[in-house]
């Protein structure tokens, strides 16, 4: 090879590189965390992350953000506090992501939950429903989320509870922190409804027997058990029912939606319980164009919601981006607190979903009781249900 050519397929070589590097420093980069392969969540998380690349594939194809594209980082934390820290500081210090989705897991968010704030990167959670994830620690609050929210499904619940008349209500918890939360706020709002919950019994995640708690809550004289806990071990609950023929009312976290409760519980039992979720169905035009393009995908056509949620998250965060000009953390921090323009979302148009005293775009109102029913879900539309107006939610 002649030294001339050898100097021209250099300069060429160079040209491409630093042509690439221009375009990759054009790219607006967004982050995921969270379980893609192990609780029982996990199928929760890969529907969230369909929704996100769905609104990256729009978003880019309407010529991206100001002209820069959209890309996505995924992490899966393999539900791991340690690991889904890791996976934080790895997607803001290293791919230098503008906002971070996720995580499948409420104990994980509890356990980052300063780095974004350190960091001052936005963190939009679109699964995990624990209450506390959103709540200021004090100074600026970069943790946002549009999806179910535990203590606004407890309203409901509990509301539902006090509705229907029961007499002692019984609480029963995974020993995570999931459960733990989720346990913290039923005491407390059935505490507000006046209701008896002094039975209170605990499980752990991989438990296949809850006999023993449920006897407890026999002799107890419980005529309602309110569960909080991941889809598997809900199940589990229902068979142990099964063996002791003690059934009484079950009022669930929305994890029984998910299709590792029903295949843990069986058609029948799977039909007991009494939850809540943010849709049953594809129900509006951007909802069914999006359910075609990822019902393939999907591990359970129930875990659909979170591919909503996704999509939504992303087009928040795209919002915020062009209010602030640009992906200055801060900025987009300010913008979401106070979008000037209405979100047009698949779950619905937000019209200023954030406040700087609120992070969550989703309450209770828009929430629908729910149980499965022949195979599959079906909004309740009993007389309980139909009773309650928004002064029976208390929080």
């Amino acid at each position: 090879m002649s030294k001339v050519l050898f100097t021209r397929r250099l300069a060429i070589a160079a040209a491409a590189s630093i042509f690439t590097a221009a375009v990759a420093a054009q790219e607006i980069k967004l982050g995921f965390n969270g379980d893609l392969s192990a609780s029982p969540s996990a199928q929760s998380g890969a529907a969230g992350v369909l929704g996100i690349q769905a609104a990256i594939e729009d978003i880019n194809a309407a010529g991206g953000i100001n002209g820069r594209k959209l890309t996505l980082v995924i992490r899966d934390d393999q539900s791991q506090p340690p690991k889904s820290i890791q996976n934080m500081s790895e997607l803001i210090d290293n791919e230098k992501v503008v906002a971070v989705f996720g995580p499948t897991n409420s104990g994980n968010a509890m356990a980052w939950k300063h780095i974004p704030n350190q960091k001052k990167v936005v963190s939009m959670g679109m699964i995990g429903g624990g209450t506390d994830i959103t709540k200021s620690t004090g100074g600026d609050n970069y943790m946002f989320r549009v999806s179910m929210v535990d203590r606004e499904q407890v309203a409901g619940l509990m509301a539902y509870a006090k509705k229907a008349g029961y007499k002692k209500v019984g609480l029963m918890a995974e020993t995570t922190g999931f459960g733990a939360g989720g346990l913290k706020d039923m005491q407390e709002i059935a505490k507000l409804q006046g209701l008896d919950v002094s039975t209170v019994e605990r499980f752990a995640v991989a438990d296949t027997d809850m006999t023993s708690q449920l006897n407890k809550m026999k002799a107890a004289g419980v005529d309602a058990v309110a569960v909080w806990a991941q889809g598997t071990p809900t199940g589990q609950l229902m068979r142990s029912m099964e063996k002791i023929n003690y059934f009484p009312a079950v009022l669930s976290s929305w994890a029984a939606d998910n299709v590792t409760f029903f295949d843990a519980a069986g058609k029948a039992l799977s039909e007991k319980p009494i939850f809540m979720r943010t849709m049953v169905e594809a129900s509006n035009p951007k909802q069914k164009e999006l359910f075609e393009r990822t019902k393939g995908k999907l591990a359970a056509t129930s875990a659909f919601p979170f591919t909503v949620h996704g999509y939504d998250a992303v087009m928040l965060i795209a919002a915020a981006i062009r209010q602030a000009g640009g992906t200055d953390g801060e900025k987009m921090r300010a913008a979401l607190e106070d979008l000037r323009e209405p979100v047009v979302g698949a779950m619905k148009t937000y019209n200023k979903p954030f406040s700087k005293a609120d992070h969550e775009a989703l309450s209770a109102a828009d929430f629908a009781f729910v149980k499965w029913s022949a195979g599959s879900l079906s909004r309740i539309s009993d007389p309980v249900s139909k009773s309650l107006t928004a002064a029976d939610f208390k929080r």
